[in-house]
């Protein structure tokens, strides 16, 4: 394939709709904004939601649950995902952004104990779940609360 020869695909380059230029164009006179009503103006503006008056769907709907906005949330690892990690390493939230095990660190680390771990490792973290901590010990490892 040469540069001459690149062209785009067919339909994706839309050629724009310029209205108001008379009436062969199918879009002149009113300008596709029909006979009177809310949106024939200039610079009407309905807002997202509004459905004419009537109640909208987001106030209609039953509202349930709570948010709590000071909840710490924490970035998850799993034991499987340390196995990734050589023999005597100590691993630190540090090690697993460098790494990629893990995209973002949000309020901490927290370890939990899914899957098995068979490497003798140094764990520190913020959190530690009962089984991750049991089982990083049973494989000879230790856990350090950061």
């Amino acid at each position: 394939m040469k540069l001459h020869e690149l062209h785009s695909k067919v339909g994706s380059r839309q050629k724009r709709n310029r209205v108001g230029r008379g009436m062969a164009s199918g879009n002149g006179k009113t300008s596709g904004r029909g006979h009177k009503g809310q949106g024939q103006r200039s610079g009407s503006k309905i807002r997202p939601g509004f459905e004419g008056g009537q109640m909208p769907l987001f106030q209609r709907v039953p509202k349930r649950g709570f948010t709590n906005i000071h909840r710490t949330e924490y970035t998850v690892v799993n034991l499987e995902t340390l196995n990734r990690f050589e023999e005597g390493t100590e691993v630190t939230p540090e090690l697993l952004l460098e790494t990629g095990t893990v995209s973002k660190v949000k309020a901490g680390v927290k370890i939990l104990g899914k899957g098995n771990i068979d490497r003798k490792l140094t764990v520190k973290a913020h959190k530690f779940s009962a089984s991750a901590k049991e089982a990083i010990e049973a494989a000879g490892g230790q856990t350090e609360v950061i």
